[in-house]
Order: structure tokens, then C-alpha cells, then sequence
């Protein structure tokens, strides 16, 4: 005779209440808001293409802008600094509120309750390591920019510094002040406005199961479909920012191989002839690694321009004046976060000359970093998941920056010091700028050489830092046109290499034009382009961080940690009343005021349609979120 086994506990009064009240509720797949996991959106069924009116209506404007560039630059100049006038005189505050107001918000959201909620699943561990996420975040902050403007900005800020500022011109205080603003433009503001980008794109992506599109993130606000026209729109700006932006990056990039090309040669000035060659023979390696499957290749060669770039860093640092950067380095960060509140509070309303410097650096270093925001906003988001919202934010907010300001300090305060000695010993020859002003400056893409050239090797420095750049304006092309193909496919994270290789040609043709009309200076062409194209997604920005709030405000973890404070509040409230000092919590059904979710609406749309599993066509799927996986029709 068999003998039965264990008997089963049979379910409690409380338990059975619970499932009765899921069922009848209906909430989808049963499953409480409070109690989803979040949804990933590779778990999600999604049909990918092309979305034909995005890239038609962005191609279409992008050719048309090149070909007008093309037949008449000079006419494009005109147009585009009438615009670029307008814009910093009425909207210029604009891109300093954001500057400002994007480190603030992402601060508080990152020590609120939000900023334990996790970048994925609950319980999701991270991607990577954090010594390789910090590497990648690391790599993130290096590329063209702090070669080209390294050396130059801040001795430019040495010979002539921001009206009102604390210090003057080729003064013991300019060494640590020009280091200073420089800093401002290059850190914490600039990666709090890639930051915002990568913040919402992750959430929404690995924790609300939505495509990494910036409309998926923005239409969250009125509950509209990502496919609708004005989430249409919003791609489009996205695209039309990242083209220009990183156009102007791989311009001042050609401009500077061409530069090092004829320093190394001996050859003559060659114009910008030799800067549009090199453009053209650098974007058909871009579309032959976009097409021919060698992004592993590319890959490599990036992670070796990496260790070469940080080899850079210390040539200068032991090379050149050791001692005078050791002290430098860190007086400049003191100064810097000491100044911080007068460099950002700078305004157009200031006169003709602050209004001169703030379109000439630091209102257009903010636009230039809205237009990057998109491309650079995204890949923070691929290699942070699993990361909580204050691992995030801190992260990406003072690792890229620390890296980029010490590179900075290094590369300007080498600058600076050269300038310093050849002044104090009498020898114009070996002053960068001859006569102590920032007008008889040599050209900025000549200017990292000519600090080189007098650090010893510099012939062979100036060799590899040309293929440097070249690697830099490879992969920077490669990427950013991969981010653009995504967002013109719905966010496929396997694009057509084709739709690819296509934007390749966009970010050359843009930097064509701007070397076109730009002529010996391009800077002014690309701040013309850059302030005006970046204005309306600047705009985006700002409705992708409401729309973070309000999809934050609604997160599963928050409902559940809002339970336990109205649970805990009205059980001890009715402890007290009912029993004095001697009570204990219990849980159990009750529809009294002591109901915990009493005054809430748990069946809120907005709070159960988004973890409604669908099939690639939209029709409604069943899906078991206790086993992960979904329920197929028997």
C-alpha cells in the first residue's frame, strides 16, 4: 500500500484574496504594476525596418545642403551667420540654462529614491565590470577634440581671457584660469548633456521595453506611438544634430591631418586641398568597414589609438615641464571649482565682447555638445545596463570629464608654458604667439605642432599622432553613422549597412561645406552650422527629461517603496489608536481607510499598458512573467 505524500499547505485566506482580486482586477498577464520586473526590449516582439519617411525627408535635406554648399559656400556663410547672430542674441540662454540645468537635474535625480532603480530586470546584474565599463567610459571621452583644441584653447584663454574674468592676460593667475574655463566647456556641463540622452535611452530600452529611440523616450509624455509623425520629427532632429555635429569634428580632424601631413613632409601650405582629400580617402574606409563586416577590426585599431592617446598624455607630462604641470594641475581644479559660479553665469546681456566670447566658445561648445549628445548619449546607454540610475550619472558624469580636464591640463598647460618661457627669454622665434596675442596665434590646427616640435621627438610624435587622428575620424565616422542608420530603422540594432555607408556620406559632404566656406578659419563655418542645427533638439532634450520624471514617478520599484510608506504610515497610525504602545504589523485584506492603496489607481493606463505584451503587429500576446517567456496559443 502506497503511502500519500507530504500533505500541501493549503493556501491562506489573505493568498486566495490576493489571486481573486488579480483576476478580477484583470490587470495584463495578472501581474500588479507594483510586481513587473521590467521589460526589456530584446524580449519584446518588434518588426524593424526602414522608416522610409525619416530617411527620405533627412536625406533629401542633408543632399539639398550639400549641393547648395557645394554651388555657392559663400552664400551658405552669409545665410549661416545671419542665423547663428539671431540665435545667440535671442536664444542663446537657452543652451547656457540647459549647461546648467541638465548637472542639476541629473544630481537630484541620481540621490533621490530613483536613483536605486536599475537599468534593466530587477536583480539584473551589469554588462560589464566596472573596471570595463569605467574603460569604455574612459574611451568615450577621447577622440579628435583634445588634440585639436588641447593645446589651443586654453593658451588662447591665457592670451585673451573672458571679459570680467578674475585674471589677466599672460599673468601668473591666467596659467590656472585659462585651465579653468577650459575645463568648463569640456567637463561636467558637457557630460550631463550626454548624460540625459543616455540616462532616458537606457531606462526606457531595458527597463520599459521600448526601442532605444529618442521619440520613445518623448512620447511617453501624451502616451503617442513611436511611428506617429511628430515622433517622426523628433528621430529626424536627432539625426540632423548628430550629422552636423559630428561633421564638424571629422572637418577640424581632416583640417589637422592635412596640418601634421605638411609638417612632417616639409611641404608647403596646401590650403584645404589636402584636408578634402583626405576627408574623401578617410570616408570610403568608413563605408568599407560599414559594409564589409570589419567593425571588429575597426574596434581594435580604436583600443590601440586608446593606449596610444594615453601614451600622448605622458609623453607631455615627462617630456615637457613635469614640475610646473604638477603644480598647475591641481591649482586649476581648485580654481575652476572656485570660478565655477562666475564662468557659468556669464551672459550675452554683458556687452558686445562677452556676447563675442560666448558665441565663439562657450554657448557654442554647448550647442556642439547637444548636436553629439544623440550619438554619444546612446552608447552610454549600450555598455550601462544592469547599472542602478546613480552608478549611471556618477559614472558618466566624472570619469570621461576627469580624463578630458587632465588632458587639458597637460596639453594646455604645456602650451602655455612655452609660451611663458620663450616670452621671459626674449625669443619671438619660440613663442607660439610671437607678439603675446591671441591674434598673431597660428592656425588651431597648427598649433598642436608647434608645441610638439619643440618637446624632444617631436617629429616622431607628430608622425603617430597623424595616424592618430586618422583612426579617430574612422571610427568616430563608423559609430555615429551606425547611431544614425539605428534611428532611421526604428532603432534596429542590426541596420542596413547600406542606409549606413549613406550617412557616412552625409557627415563627409557636411564637412566638406564647412571647409568649403569656411575657408582658412573653418572654426567660424562650424559654429555656424553647429549653434543653429543643435537649437531644436536642445528643445528635445529638455522633454526627454520631463519625460523621465514622469515615467520614474510611475517605475514598479517606486509604486512598491510608495506602498511601504503608506502601508507603514496608516498601520502604525491605526496601532497607536487601537492598541497604545503594544501592537505588531500585520498584513491582511481589508477595504477600510487603512488600506494602503486606498486613494490609488492601480488600472491607470499609464501604469499597465506598457507591460501589455504584443506580437510584431501590435495584437495582444500572453506572456508569463513569472517564467520569463511567452505563452504560446495551444
Amino acid at each position: 500500500m502506497s503511502h500519500p505524500g507530504p500533505r500541501q499547505p493549503r493556501p491562506s485566506k489573505p493568498a486566495k484574496a490576493a489571486k481573486t482580486f488579480l483576476r478580477e482586477v484583470n490587470y495584463p498577464h495578472q501581474i500588479h504594476p507594483a510586481l513587473v520586473p521590467g521589460v526589456s526590449v530584446e524580449d519584446q516582439r518588434i518588426r524593424y525596418g526602414i522608416d522610409k519617411g525619416i530617411l527620405l525627408a533627412v536625406g533629401a535635406l542633408i543632399v539639398a545642403f550639400v549641393g547648395w554648399g557645394l554651388a555657392s559656400p559663400q552664400q551658405v556663410f552669409d545665410v549661416s551667420s545671419s542665423a547663428l547672430t539671431w540665435v545667440m542674441r535671442n536664444l542663446g540662454w537657452t543652451f547656457n540654462i540647459l549647461a546648467i540645468g541638465m548637472v542639476l537635474f541629473l544630481l537630484v535625480i541620481a540621490f533621490s529614491r530613483f536613483g536605486r532603480i536599475t537599468l534593466g530586470l530587477d536583480g539584473e546584474e551589469p554588462e560589464y565590470s566596472t573596471g570595463s565599463w569605467a574603460a569604455m567610459l574612459f574611451g568615450a571621452g577621447i577622440g579628435i577634440g583634445i588634440i585639436f583644441f588641447g593645446p589651443y584653447e586654453p593658451l588662447t584663454y591665457y592670451l585673451s581671457p573672458r571679459p570680467g574674468a578674475h585674471y589677466d592676460a599672460n599673468s601668473a593667475m591666467a596659467v590656472k584660469g585659462a585651465i579653468a574655463q577650459a575645463a568648463l566647456h569640456w567637463g561636467l556641463n558637457a557630460w550631463a548633456i550626454y548624460a540625459i540622452v543616455g540616462l532616458a535611452v537606457a531606462y526606457v530600452s531595458y527597463r520599459r521595453g521600448r526601442v532605444p529611440l529618442m521619440s520613445s523616450v518623448v512620447t511617453s509624455l501624451w502616451g503617442g506611438r513611436s511611428d506617429s509623425p511628430v515622433a517622426r520629427i523628433i528621430d529626424g532632429l536627432a539625426i540632423i544634430a548628430t550629422l552636423f555635429g559630428t561633421a564638424a569634428s571629422l572637418g577640424i580632424g581632416a583640417l589637422q591631418i592635412a596640418r601634421g601631413v605638411e609638417v612632417v613632409a616639409g611641404w608647403g601650405p596646401t590650403g584645404n586641398r589636402l584636408a578634402l582629400g583626405i576627408i574623401a580617402v578617410l570616408t570610403i574606409a568608413t563605408i568599407i568597414s560599414a559594409v564589409s563586416g570589419v567593425a571588429r577590426g575597426i574596434r581594435w585599431l580604436s583600443n590601440i589609438n586608446m593606449v596610444m592617446a594615453l601614451g600622448l598624455a605622458v609623453f607631455f607630462f615627462i617630456g615637457g615641464p613635469t614640475a610646473f604641470l604638477m603644480n598647475t594641475v591641481p591649482a586649476a581644479i581648485v580654481d575652476y571649482f572656485g570660478h565655477l559660479p562666475d564662468m557659468l553665469s556669464a551672459n550675452m546681456a554683458e556687452g558686445p565682447e562677452m556676447e563675442q566670447f560666448l558665441s565663439s566658445w562657450t554657448t557654442f561648445y554647448w550647442a556642439w555638445w547637444v548636436s553629439w549628445a544623440p550619438f554619444v548619449g546612446v552608447f552610454t546607454a549600450k555598455i550601462s545596463r544592469g547599472r542602478t540610475i546613480r552608478q549611471f550619472v556618477l559614472g558618466v558624469l566624472l570619469i570621461p570629464s576627469s580624463i578630458i580636464v587632465l588632458a587639458f591640463a597637460i596639453l594646455g598647460g604645456t602650451a602655455i608654458w612655452l609660451q611663458r618661457r620663450a616670452v621671459a627669454a626674449g625669443d619671438t622665434a619660440m613663442a607660439i604667439a610671437p607678439d603675446g596675442t591671441a591674434a598673431s596665434l597660428p592656425l588651431p590646427a597648427e598649433i598642436f605642432y608647434k608645441v610638439v616640435e619643440q618637446l624632444p621627438g617631436g617629429g616622431v610624435v607628430s608622425a603617430l599622432v597623424i595616424v592618430m587622428l586618422g583612426v579617430f575620424f574612422v571610427t568616430t565616422s563608423d559609430s555615429a553613422s551606425l547611431v544614425n542608420s539605428q534611428l532611421a530603422q526604428r532603432g534596429n540594432p542590426s541596420p542596413n549597412k547600406l542606409v549606413t555607408a549613406f550617412f557616412a556620406l552625409c557627415m563627409a559632404g557636411i564637412a566638406i561645406v564647412i571647409l568649403l566656406f569656411g575657408g582658412r578659419n573653418a572654426l567660424q563655418g562650424l559654429q555656424n552650422l553647429i549653434v543653429v542645427t543643435a537649437l531644436p533638439f536642445a528643445l528635445v532634450l529638455v522633454l526627454m527629461a520631463v519625460a523621465l520624471v514622469k515615467l520614474l514617478r510611475n517605475d514598479p520599484q517606486a509604486i512598491r517603496e510608495n506602498y511601504e510608506q503608506w502601508a507603514l504610515e496608516k498601520a502604525v497610525k491605526h496601532g497607536v489608536a487601537t492598541y497604545g504602545d503594544n501592537f505588531a504589523l500585520t498584513v491582511e485584506p481589508t477595504d477600510d481607510e487603512r488600506a494602503t492603496g486606498g486613494d490609488f489607481d492601480s488600472t491607470s493606463p499609464e501604469l499597465t499598458e506598457w507591460y501589455a505584451r504584443t506580437d510584431e503587429d501590435g495584437n495582444p500576446v500572453d506572456y508569463d512573467y513569472e517564467k520569463g517567456e511567452y505563452v504560446e496559443p495551444k
